[in-house]
Protein backbone atom coordinates (compact mmCIF):
# COMPACT_ATOMS: atom_id res chain seq x y z
CA UNK A 1 0.00 0.00 0.00
CA UNK A 2 1.07 3.43 -0.68
CA UNK A 3 1.97 5.38 2.56
CA UNK A 4 -0.58 7.65 4.06
CA UNK A 5 0.50 11.03 3.18
CA UNK A 6 0.85 13.28 6.74
CA UNK A 7 1.53 16.94 7.15
CA UNK A 8 2.06 18.63 10.90
CA UNK A 9 0.68 21.90 11.80
CA UNK A 10 2.97 23.85 14.20
CA UNK A 11 6.38 22.83 14.53
CA UNK A 12 7.27 23.42 18.34
CA UNK A 13 7.91 20.76 21.18
CA UNK A 14 5.17 18.62 20.86
CA UNK A 15 5.88 18.36 17.29
CA UNK A 16 8.81 16.78 17.78
CA UNK A 17 7.13 14.00 19.34
CA UNK A 18 4.73 13.84 16.47
CA UNK A 19 7.53 13.32 13.89
CA UNK A 20 9.53 11.18 16.25
CA UNK A 21 6.31 8.46 16.71
CA UNK A 22 5.86 8.92 12.94
CA UNK A 23 9.30 7.97 12.03
CA UNK A 24 8.91 4.58 14.20
CA UNK A 25 5.48 3.70 11.64
CA UNK A 26 8.13 3.54 8.90
CA UNK A 27 6.99 3.02 5.42
CA UNK A 28 3.03 3.22 6.67
CA UNK A 29 3.26 7.29 6.72
CA UNK A 30 4.89 9.54 4.44
CA UNK A 31 5.42 13.39 6.11
CA UNK A 32 4.74 15.35 3.33
CA UNK A 33 5.10 19.38 4.65
CA UNK A 34 4.93 21.30 7.95
CA UNK A 35 3.96 25.01 8.40
CA UNK A 36 4.51 27.08 11.35
CA UNK A 37 4.37 31.14 12.01
CA UNK A 38 8.23 30.97 12.78
CA UNK A 39 10.41 30.54 9.44
CA UNK A 40 13.45 29.12 11.58
CA UNK A 41 11.51 26.88 13.70
CA UNK A 42 9.56 25.48 10.37
CA UNK A 43 13.24 25.66 8.63
CA UNK A 44 14.89 23.22 11.22
CA UNK A 45 12.03 20.75 11.60
CA UNK A 46 12.11 20.29 8.34
CA UNK A 47 15.58 20.15 8.11
CA UNK A 48 16.14 17.64 10.82
CA UNK A 49 12.87 15.23 9.61
CA UNK A 50 13.66 15.26 5.97
CA UNK A 51 10.30 17.19 5.15
CA UNK A 52 9.77 18.43 1.87
CA UNK A 53 7.59 21.13 1.75
CA UNK A 54 7.78 24.37 4.13
CA UNK A 55 4.69 26.23 4.04
CA UNK A 56 3.81 29.75 5.90
CA UNK A 57 -0.25 29.08 6.17
CA UNK A 58 -2.29 26.12 6.54
CA UNK A 59 -4.47 26.85 3.59
CA UNK A 60 -0.69 26.33 1.21
CA UNK A 61 -0.42 23.52 3.05
CA UNK A 62 -3.66 21.75 2.63
CA UNK A 63 -3.76 22.82 -1.45
CA UNK A 64 -0.77 21.93 -1.96
CA UNK A 65 0.09 18.53 -0.38
CA UNK A 66 -3.47 17.15 -0.21
CA UNK A 67 -2.31 15.63 3.39
CA UNK A 68 -4.66 12.50 4.01
CA UNK A 69 -3.69 13.37 7.41
CA UNK A 70 -3.14 16.64 9.49
CA UNK A 71 -1.47 16.53 12.67
CA UNK A 72 -2.49 20.06 14.70
CA UNK A 73 0.35 20.38 17.01
CA UNK A 74 -0.32 24.10 17.99
CA UNK A 75 -1.16 25.47 21.26
CA UNK A 76 -4.81 25.12 22.43
CA UNK A 77 -6.00 28.42 21.38
CA UNK A 78 -5.66 27.81 17.68
CA UNK A 79 -6.55 24.04 17.50
CA UNK A 80 -10.67 24.67 16.62
CA UNK A 81 -9.91 26.73 13.27
CA UNK A 82 -6.77 24.92 12.19
CA UNK A 83 -8.54 21.40 12.51
CA UNK A 84 -11.82 22.62 10.91
CA UNK A 85 -9.44 24.15 7.99
CA UNK A 86 -8.25 20.44 7.66
CA UNK A 87 -11.75 18.70 7.44
CA UNK A 88 -13.16 21.35 5.45
CA UNK A 89 -10.17 20.10 3.10
CA UNK A 90 -11.26 16.61 3.30
CA UNK A 91 -8.04 15.10 5.49
CA UNK A 92 -8.40 13.74 8.58
CA UNK A 93 -7.37 15.30 11.28
CA UNK A 94 -5.44 14.22 14.91
CA UNK A 95 -5.34 17.20 17.29
CA UNK A 96 -3.46 17.96 20.47
CA UNK A 97 -5.07 17.63 23.59
CA UNK A 98 -7.04 19.94 24.21
CA UNK A 99 -9.15 19.33 20.90
CA UNK A 100 -11.09 22.68 21.65
CA UNK A 101 -11.57 25.80 23.95
CA UNK A 102 -14.97 24.55 24.61
CA UNK A 103 -18.11 22.11 24.45
CA UNK A 104 -19.64 24.26 21.27
CA UNK A 105 -16.08 23.97 19.01
CA UNK A 106 -16.38 20.34 19.63
CA UNK A 107 -19.64 20.27 18.40
CA UNK A 108 -18.95 21.96 15.39
CA UNK A 109 -15.84 19.89 14.41
CA UNK A 110 -18.31 17.01 15.02
CA UNK A 111 -20.48 18.41 12.57
CA UNK A 112 -17.56 19.33 10.23
CA UNK A 113 -16.79 15.78 10.54
CA UNK A 114 -20.20 14.72 8.75
CA UNK A 115 -20.09 17.23 6.28
CA UNK A 116 -16.85 16.57 4.48
CA UNK A 117 -16.62 12.87 5.09
CA UNK A 118 -13.71 13.15 7.20
CA UNK A 119 -12.50 12.18 11.00
CA UNK A 120 -11.29 13.90 14.15
CA UNK A 121 -9.11 11.91 16.35
CA UNK A 122 -7.78 13.60 19.81
CA UNK A 123 -4.36 12.96 21.18
CA UNK A 124 -5.07 10.55 24.54
CA UNK A 125 -2.08 8.40 24.45
CA UNK A 126 -2.70 6.80 27.27
CA UNK A 127 -5.39 4.75 26.46
CA UNK A 128 -2.64 2.64 24.16
CA UNK A 129 -0.56 1.10 26.20
CA UNK A 130 -1.07 -2.21 26.86
CA UNK A 131 -1.36 -1.88 30.82
CA UNK A 132 -4.57 0.20 29.75
CA UNK A 133 -5.23 -2.01 26.88
CA UNK A 134 -5.03 -5.49 29.78
CA UNK A 135 -7.21 -3.48 32.21
CA UNK A 136 -9.85 -3.05 29.94
CA UNK A 137 -9.94 -6.73 28.26
CA UNK A 138 -10.48 -7.72 31.83
CA UNK A 139 -12.93 -5.65 33.25
CA UNK A 140 -15.01 -6.42 30.08
CA UNK A 141 -14.67 -10.24 30.54
CA UNK A 142 -15.86 -9.99 33.81
CA UNK A 143 -12.54 -11.36 35.69
CA UNK A 144 -12.53 -7.93 37.93
CA UNK A 145 -15.59 -8.13 39.18
CA UNK A 146 -18.11 -4.88 39.14
CA UNK A 147 -15.98 -1.22 39.58
CA UNK A 148 -16.57 0.38 43.07
CA UNK A 149 -14.27 3.14 43.60
CA UNK A 150 -11.32 4.78 41.29
CA UNK A 151 -8.61 7.67 42.44
CA UNK A 152 -7.59 9.77 39.79
CA UNK A 153 -4.82 12.09 40.49
CA UNK A 154 -2.47 14.62 38.33
CA UNK A 155 0.16 15.96 41.20
CA UNK A 156 2.33 18.35 39.01
CA UNK A 157 4.26 21.53 39.32
CA UNK A 158 5.19 24.30 37.60
CA UNK A 159 6.75 27.37 38.60
CA UNK A 160 5.05 30.99 38.03
CA UNK A 161 7.55 31.32 34.95
CA UNK A 162 5.25 28.56 33.71
CA UNK A 163 2.30 30.84 33.84
CA UNK A 164 4.12 34.25 32.74
CA UNK A 165 4.11 32.38 28.92
CA UNK A 166 1.58 34.44 27.03
CA UNK A 167 -0.89 32.20 25.92
CA UNK A 168 -1.05 29.99 29.29
CA UNK A 169 -2.87 30.28 32.31
CA UNK A 170 -5.75 32.38 30.05
CA UNK A 171 -9.23 31.17 29.54
CA UNK A 172 -9.06 32.60 25.70
CA UNK A 173 -6.01 30.46 24.75
CA UNK A 174 -5.96 27.93 26.72
CA UNK A 175 -9.38 26.61 27.61
CA UNK A 176 -8.37 26.16 31.59
CA UNK A 177 -5.49 25.40 34.12
CA UNK A 178 -4.47 22.00 34.86
CA UNK A 179 -8.10 20.55 34.89
CA UNK A 180 -8.12 21.29 31.24
CA UNK A 181 -4.11 21.27 30.22
CA UNK A 182 -2.85 18.83 32.27
CA UNK A 183 -5.13 16.58 34.15
CA UNK A 184 -7.59 15.85 31.19
CA UNK A 185 -4.97 13.11 30.27
CA UNK A 186 -5.54 10.60 33.35
CA UNK A 187 -9.27 11.91 33.39
CA UNK A 188 -9.80 10.28 30.05
CA UNK A 189 -7.86 6.96 31.09
CA UNK A 190 -10.64 7.28 33.78
CA UNK A 191 -13.50 7.64 31.55
CA UNK A 192 -12.26 4.69 29.12
CA UNK A 193 -12.38 2.65 32.14
CA UNK A 194 -15.49 3.03 33.99
CA UNK A 195 -17.84 4.65 30.73
CA UNK A 196 -20.03 7.58 31.11
CA UNK A 197 -20.39 10.03 33.64
CA UNK A 198 -23.41 11.12 35.69
CA UNK A 199 -22.47 13.73 38.15
CA UNK A 200 -19.62 15.74 39.43
CA UNK A 201 -18.55 17.98 42.38
CA UNK A 202 -15.62 19.78 42.15
CA UNK A 203 -14.19 22.94 43.75
CA UNK A 204 -11.17 24.86 41.76
CA UNK A 205 -8.85 27.10 43.76
CA UNK A 206 -5.95 30.16 42.57
CA UNK A 207 -4.04 28.35 45.57
CA UNK A 208 -0.66 29.64 44.53
CA UNK A 209 0.26 31.15 41.13
CA UNK A 210 -0.91 34.50 39.42
CA UNK A 211 -3.10 33.67 36.30
CA UNK A 212 -6.56 33.95 35.37
CA UNK A 213 -7.54 30.38 35.49
CA UNK A 214 -7.20 27.59 38.70
CA UNK A 215 -4.43 25.89 39.53
CA UNK A 216 -5.72 23.29 41.39
CA UNK A 217 -9.44 21.61 41.23
CA UNK A 218 -10.84 18.64 43.03
CA UNK A 219 -13.85 16.81 42.11
CA UNK A 220 -16.20 13.96 43.36
CA UNK A 221 -17.31 11.93 39.91
CA UNK A 222 -20.63 9.45 40.33
CA UNK A 223 -20.61 6.86 37.06
CA UNK A 224 -23.34 5.12 35.20
CA UNK A 225 -22.40 1.90 36.95
CA UNK A 226 -22.50 3.01 40.15
CA UNK A 227 -18.60 3.59 40.65
CA UNK A 228 -17.15 7.04 42.25
CA UNK A 229 -13.68 8.31 41.75
CA UNK A 230 -11.78 11.11 43.63
CA UNK A 231 -10.19 13.55 41.09
CA UNK A 232 -7.44 15.51 41.57
CA UNK A 233 -5.56 18.06 39.52
CA UNK A 234 -2.52 20.45 40.61
CA UNK A 235 0.33 22.17 39.46
CA UNK A 236 1.42 22.69 42.97
CA UNK A 237 2.69 19.23 43.49
CA UNK A 238 6.60 19.17 44.32
CA UNK A 239 6.90 15.59 44.17
CA UNK A 240 5.48 14.97 41.07
CA UNK A 241 2.81 12.09 39.94
CA UNK A 242 0.53 10.80 37.67
CA UNK A 243 -1.85 8.34 39.90
CA UNK A 244 -4.68 6.11 38.86
CA UNK A 245 -6.40 3.56 41.30
CA UNK A 246 -9.57 0.96 40.61
CA UNK A 247 -11.28 -0.85 43.07
CA UNK A 248 -13.33 -3.78 41.80
CA UNK A 249 -15.12 -6.49 43.46
CA UNK A 250 -12.22 -8.83 42.73
CA UNK A 251 -9.10 -6.83 42.76
CA UNK A 252 -7.25 -3.58 43.02
CA UNK A 253 -5.57 -2.29 39.91
CA UNK A 254 -2.98 0.91 40.19
CA UNK A 255 -1.08 2.89 37.78
CA UNK A 256 1.70 5.06 39.25
CA UNK A 257 3.52 7.06 36.46
CA UNK A 258 4.97 10.82 35.51
CA UNK A 259 4.06 11.84 31.86
CA UNK A 260 3.86 7.74 30.24
CA UNK A 261 3.88 4.66 31.60
CA UNK A 262 5.12 1.29 30.74
CA UNK A 263 4.20 -2.35 32.30
CA UNK A 264 5.98 -2.11 35.03
CA UNK A 265 4.09 1.20 36.45
CA UNK A 266 1.26 -0.77 36.64
CA UNK A 267 0.21 -3.15 40.06
CA UNK A 268 -2.64 -5.32 40.23
CA UNK A 269 -3.91 -6.63 44.51
CA UNK A 270 -6.64 -10.15 43.72
CA UNK A 271 -9.01 -10.86 46.71
CA UNK A 272 -7.64 -13.65 48.08
CA UNK A 273 -10.26 -15.64 46.82
CA UNK A 274 -9.93 -15.02 43.25
CA UNK A 275 -6.39 -14.58 43.07
CA UNK A 276 -5.62 -17.44 40.64
CA UNK A 277 -8.01 -16.62 38.03
CA UNK A 278 -7.20 -12.65 38.53
CA UNK A 279 -3.39 -13.46 38.46
CA UNK A 280 -3.57 -16.04 35.29
CA UNK A 281 -5.47 -13.32 33.52
CA UNK A 282 -3.60 -10.72 33.78
CA UNK A 283 -0.67 -12.28 33.30
CA UNK A 284 -1.48 -13.71 29.91
CA UNK A 285 -3.16 -10.60 28.85
CA UNK A 286 -1.54 -7.68 26.63
CA UNK A 287 2.20 -6.60 27.11
CA UNK A 288 5.24 -4.70 25.95
CA UNK A 289 3.84 -1.32 24.85
CA UNK A 290 4.35 1.84 26.84
CA UNK A 291 1.76 4.64 26.42
CA UNK A 292 3.41 6.78 24.09
CA UNK A 293 2.02 8.91 21.21
CA UNK A 294 3.51 6.33 18.36
CA UNK A 295 1.45 3.47 20.31
CA UNK A 296 -1.57 5.90 19.23
CA UNK A 297 -0.58 7.13 15.79
CA UNK A 298 -0.24 3.36 15.01
CA UNK A 299 -3.63 2.72 15.82
CA UNK A 300 -4.62 5.73 14.02
CA UNK A 301 -2.90 4.63 10.85
CA UNK A 302 -4.60 0.75 10.79
CA UNK A 303 -7.82 2.65 11.70
CA UNK A 304 -7.62 5.00 8.18
CA UNK A 305 -6.23 1.76 6.40
CA UNK A 306 -9.18 -0.38 7.42
CA UNK A 307 -12.00 2.52 6.83
CA UNK A 308 -12.80 2.61 10.43
CA UNK A 309 -12.80 6.02 12.86
CA UNK A 310 -9.59 6.54 13.93
CA UNK A 311 -9.04 6.57 17.80
CA UNK A 312 -9.73 8.83 20.01
CA UNK A 313 -13.12 10.05 18.19
CA UNK A 314 -15.03 13.15 18.61
CA UNK A 315 -17.46 11.14 20.41
CA UNK A 316 -15.60 9.71 22.68
CA UNK A 317 -13.34 13.09 23.05
CA UNK A 318 -16.28 14.67 23.68
CA UNK A 319 -17.62 12.46 26.85
CA UNK A 320 -14.06 13.61 28.24
CA UNK A 321 -14.25 17.17 27.58
CA UNK A 322 -18.09 17.54 29.10
CA UNK A 323 -16.01 16.06 32.18
CA UNK A 324 -13.66 18.85 32.27
CA UNK A 325 -16.75 21.50 31.73
CA UNK A 326 -18.75 19.86 34.59
CA UNK A 327 -15.77 20.58 37.19
CA UNK A 328 -15.49 23.80 35.87
CA UNK A 329 -19.56 23.86 36.41
CA UNK A 330 -19.78 22.44 39.87
CA UNK A 331 -16.87 24.21 41.05
CA UNK A 332 -17.92 27.99 39.99
CA UNK A 333 -21.89 27.38 40.25
CA UNK A 334 -21.00 25.49 43.93
CA UNK A 335 -23.20 22.91 43.16
CA UNK A 336 -23.40 19.32 41.66
CA UNK A 337 -23.41 19.30 37.98
CA UNK A 338 -25.11 16.15 35.71
CA UNK A 339 -24.15 16.26 32.00
CA UNK A 340 -27.43 17.17 30.71
CA UNK A 341 -26.89 20.30 32.62
CA UNK A 342 -24.04 21.50 29.59
CA UNK A 343 -26.20 21.99 26.89
CA UNK A 344 -25.92 24.42 24.57
CA UNK A 345 -28.12 26.95 27.05
CA UNK A 346 -25.54 26.58 29.51
CA UNK A 347 -22.84 29.36 30.15
CA UNK A 348 -20.58 26.59 30.31
CA UNK A 349 -20.81 25.16 26.75
CA UNK A 350 -19.04 27.76 25.19
CA UNK A 351 -16.75 28.91 27.73
CA UNK A 352 -14.99 26.42 30.33
CA UNK A 353 -14.91 29.37 32.87
CA UNK A 354 -18.72 30.02 32.14
CA UNK A 355 -19.88 33.56 33.19
CA UNK A 356 -16.68 33.80 35.38
CA UNK A 357 -15.32 32.20 38.49
CA UNK A 358 -15.92 33.44 42.05
CA UNK A 359 -12.27 33.46 42.90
Amino acid sequence: MEPIRVAVVGTGNIARLHAEGLRQLGDEVRLVGAVDTDAGRLSAFCDRYDVPARHPDVASLLEKEQPELVHVCTPPGSHHQLALAGLRAGANVLVEKPPTLNLGELDELAEAEQRYGAALATVFQHRFGTGALRLRALLDAGVLGRPLMAVCHTTWFRPQSYFDVEWRGRWDTEGGGPTMGHGIHQMDLLCAILGDWTEVSALARQQARRSETEDLSMAHVSFANGAVASVVNSLLSIREESYLRFDFERATVELTHLYGYGDDDWRITPAPEYAEEVLAAWRTGAAGVRSSHQAQFAEVVRSLRAGTPPPVTSAETWRTMRLVAGVYASAFTRRPVRPDDLGENSPFYRRMQGDGPRW
